[in-house]
C-alpha cells in the first residue's frame, strides 16, 4: 500500500518546535490546558476532553459540516452573557453521546468552576460528536465515562486510536470495505512567546494527505488508493452507509495563549477550518458535520493577529497526519501505525 509506513518521517517528527516550548509539541503546550480520554475497545468508542484553567478561557466555534451533533454552542457567542467556557467534550456515540457532557459538568461543579449565577456555579460545556455507531457495538460515551476523562486529564496526550478517535475511520466514499483507520492528533507550534496548539478528531468522508499532498489514508482501489475527491469530481457514486448525512466529523480543538477576544478567536476558527481542505479531501461534504472549536487561555500579545491564524493552519494540519499515522487498524479496517503516547498513561 501506498506510504504504508508506522513511523512519521522526520521532518514532520520536528516540525517547526518553537525554542523554550514547555512540552513537547501538543495542544497542552499552552498553560492551563489539560486533557484526558476514556476508550471503549470493546464498543469502539470513547469521549475526550479539554479542560480549562479555573477561571475558564475564551471561545469560539464554526461550523462548516452539514451534519453537525452538538451542545451548548449557543454559548460561544460573543453575544452571550457568558464570557468564559470551562471545557469542551469530544465523544463519539452520535447524539446520544451528548449526555456525557453532564458528567464533565458535574466534575467541575465539585470543583466549584464555572459561571457563577450567586446560589452556585454553572459550568459552560460545549460539545461536538462523532458517528460511530457502526464501527464496532452500538454503545456510546456516558456521563461516567465523561467524569472519568477529567480524572485523566492531564499534560499527555496519546493519539491514535483512543477517546473520542476510538472508532474513527477515513476514506469512505466506496463503504466501510475500502475505508481505513483514523483517529486523535495533536500538535503545537510557536514563535517567540506566541504558542499555538490543535487537537484533532478525523472521522472523514474524505481521504488525509501529508503536506506533500500524497494520500496517506483513504479509500483503497485495487491498485492503491482510490482519491476520493477525483472520483467524486468525476461523477462516481458515493457507495455504503457512510454515504449519508452525520456519518462522518472532523472536529477541532485550537488553542493559544494569544490574547484574543471572541470576535478574534472566530476568526482563528475560520482560519483554521481553511487547513482541514489542504489535508482532507473532499472536506466539508453534505455528509460531513466538522466543528472548530478556538480558545484563549493566555494573555501574550502576537506580533500580528495573522501569525496566530497562519500556526494554527500548521498545528492542525500536522495533527490530522499524526490522527491517521498513529491509528491502529482492526481486521477488518486497516491502519498505518500503532497507539503512541508521550508517556506511559493509559487511555
Amino acid at each position: 500500500m501506498q506510504n504504508g509506513a508506522t513511523v512519521l518521517p522526520a521532518p514532520l517528527a520536528i516540525a517547526a518546535r518553537g525554542p523554550g516550548m514547555p512540552l513537547s509539541p501538543r495542544i497542552t503546550a499552552i498553560p492551563g490546558i489539560s486533557l484526558g480520554h476514556t476508550t471503549d475497545r470493546e464498543a469502539g468508542t470513547g469521549c475526550t476532553v479539554v479542560l480549562a484553567p479555573p477561571e475558564g478561557m475564551r471561545a469560539a466555534a464554526l461550523v462548516r459540516g452539514r451534519a453537525t451533533g452538538t451542545r451548548e454552542l449557543d454559548a460561544l457567542s460573543p453575544r452571550h452573557l457568558v464570557p468564559t467556557i470551562h471545557a469542551i467534550l469530544l465523544t463519539g456515540g452520535s447524539a446520544y453521546g451528548l449526555g456525557a457532557a453532564d458528567g464533565v459538568m458535574r466534575w467541575l461543579s465539585e470543583r466549584g468552576r464555572g459561571f457563577d449565577v450567586g446560589v452556585g456555579v454553572v459550568p459552560i460545556v460545549p460539545a461536538a460528536v462523532v458517528f460511530d455507531l457502526t464501527f464496532a457495538a452500538a454503545r456510546w460515551p456516558t456521563a461516567d465515562d465523561a467524569y472519568r476523562a477529567c480524572e485523566r486529564a492531564g499534560q499527555e496526550v496519546e493519539e491514535g486510536s483512543v477517546g473520542v478517535g476510538t472508532g474513527a475511520t477515513v476514506g469512505k466514499a466506496l463503504g466501510r470495505e475500502s475505508a481505513m483507520k483514523s483517529g486523535c492528533g495533536t500538535w503545537a507550534e510557536q514563535r517567540d512567546g506566541l504558542i499555538v496548539g490543535s487537537f484533532v478528531v478525523v472521522n472523514a468522508f474524505g481521504d488525509v494527505r501529508d503536506r506533500d499532498n500524497n494520500i496517506i489514508a483513504g479509500a483503497r482501489a485495487s491498485d492503491g488508493f482510490l482519491d476520493a475527491r477525483r472520483y467524486l469530481a468525476d461523477g462516481g457514486p458515493p457507495g455504503g452507509a457512510f454515504a449519508k448525512a452525520g456519518t462522518n466529523t472532523t472536529l477541532v480543538v485550537v488553542a493559544t495563549n494569544a490574547n484574543l477576544d471572541c470576535t478574534g478567536l472566530e476568526s482563528l476558527a475560520a482560519m483554521t477550518a481553511d487547513s482541514l481542505a489542504q489535508r482532507i479531501t473532499p472536506v466539508g461534504t453534505q455528509y460531513d458535520g466538522d466543528v472548530v472549536f478556538a480558545v484563549s487561555v493566555g494573555a501574550e500579545v502576537p506580533a500580528t493577529a495573522i501569525s496566530v491564524e497562519l500556526l494554527a493552519q500548521e498545528a492542525t494540519g500536522t495533527a490530522i497526519e499524526r490522527a491517521v499515522r498513529y491509528a491502529v487498524g482492526t481486521h477488518e479496517v486497516p491502519g498505518l501505525g500503532e497507539a503512541t503516547s508521550s508517556s506511559a498513561a493509559g487511555s
